[in-house]
């Protein structure tokens, strides 16, 4: 069998590039992406695979502001000539799964998501970049219709899907009209631990960027002065979301690993407000033992046990994240570090590898997936 893989870009290491990992260690194979920031950036196995790159690779300015050709993208990934490999396996939350294919292939995609911001955030996503008047929101509107026709005709392109969560598989049946099997992404859950060494802090891990809806928490725990939260990660909203916190919101910026996993080992609680496709952040704060308090839309309402592992709310407000953190006060006591790590189990590497693998070898002698 010969195989091509077909991800978004690699010009950052996020969930969607620890999936791809998982996917070129059981099927290593050349890797088509419309641009890579270089391959020093990357982390092994890939840092060895063989890549090649879309003309967005050479355009002015294109590994810092990729995103300006966002109009170039479905075209770019129709370029990659693909017609020599028996089997594509694309992972994509954007325009991956667009690849052009002939009729003897096999194409499975491990869809992170639907495009967000063509679909469930299009209004959202105006509003934020205060596209919602103009010529500049006329032309966005526009082109963001035309991206919302060319992703429903590139989805009838892939034979199988995969959805990284249940909600997720609702997204692509509701949007694509297509059927997908969920295999929840591989978390490193061996490389956390359970401390009994335990702090006086909550703490969240999250890109800033405005639907992580991080202005929620900071402003929450800034009308709570007597509580100290630690936010880590960075993004676009840092220095406003810095500017407007009280001093007992600390801001630490990007952290390594090893750091990462001292500060989640040590958290009173994980705090989480983003409606997520899955969430792995979350899962990671379980595998330290942590109980998570999130928005219980999307992926956390799968990796979170309520009142077991964790409380869920189920609005994106100040006033409900507040109650949630009082009721997980009330009840501290009732959390048992060990149960919580157990749930992160669910969603080690080796249970992603045995049911990825399966996967593949079934769709390889049955017919596409429709809904």
């Amino acid at each position: 069998m010969k195989s091509a893989i077909v991800h978004d870009w690699l010009v950052s290491y996020g969930g969607a590039e620890i999936v791809l990992e998982e996917i070129y260690r059981l099927y290593p194979s050349p890797i088509y992406t419309l641009l890579c920031n270089g391959t020093g950036s990357l982390k092994e196995p890939l840092k060895n695979a063989e890549i090649y790159t879309s003309f967005i690779q050479k355009l002015p300015f294109s590994k810092k502001y990729y995103r300006y050709y966002l109009p170039l993208f479905p075209l770019a990934v129709e370029q990659f000539d693909l017609s020599q490999y028996d089997v594509i396996i694309s992972s994509s939350h954007a325009v991956a799964k667009g690849v052009l294919r002939h009729s003897r292939q096999v194409h499975i995609c491990y869809c992170h998501t639907p495009i967000r911001y063509a679909w469930d955030l299009y209004h959202q996503y105006i509003r934020q970049l205060r596209l919602d008047r103009g010529v500049r929101g006329f032309l966005a509107k526009i082109f963001l219709h035309y991206i919302r026709m060319w992703d429903y005709a590139s989805s009838q392109r892939v034979d199988h899907f995969i959805a990284n969560s249940l909600s997720v598989a609702e997204r692509i049946r509701k949007i694509y009209g297509r059927s997908a099997e969920v295999i929840y992404p591989p978390i490193d859950v061996e490389f956390f631990n359970v401390s009994k060494d335990r702090e006086d802090y909550y703490i969240t891990v999250s890109r800033l960027v405005p639907y992580k809806r991080i202005d929620i928490i900071v402003s929450t725990f800034s009308s709570i002065k007597d509580r100290k939260l630690l936010v880590i990660g960075d993004g676009p909203d840092y220095e406003r979301l810095k500017k407007d916190a009280s001093k007992n919101v600390e801001f630490l910026g990007y952290v390594n690993r090893e750091e990462l996993k001292l500060y989640l080992m040590k958290a009173k609680a994980f705090i989480y407000m983003a409606e997520e496709d899955f969430g792995m952040a979350m899962v990671e704060a379980q595998a330290c033992g942590v109980p998570v308090i999130a928005y219980g839309r999307g992926g956390a309402n799968e990796v979170v046990v309520d009142r077991k592992t964790g409380i869920l709310f189920w609005e994106q407000s100040q006033t409900e994240l507040l109650r949630a953190i009082k009721d997980f006060e009330r009840s501290e006591s009732k959390f048992s570090p060990e149960v919580i790590r157990l749930n992160a189990e669910r969603f080690r590497r080796e249970v992603f590898r045995e049911k990825f693998k399966a996967f593949v070898e079934n769709s390889l002698s049955s017919p596409p997936q429709r809904s």
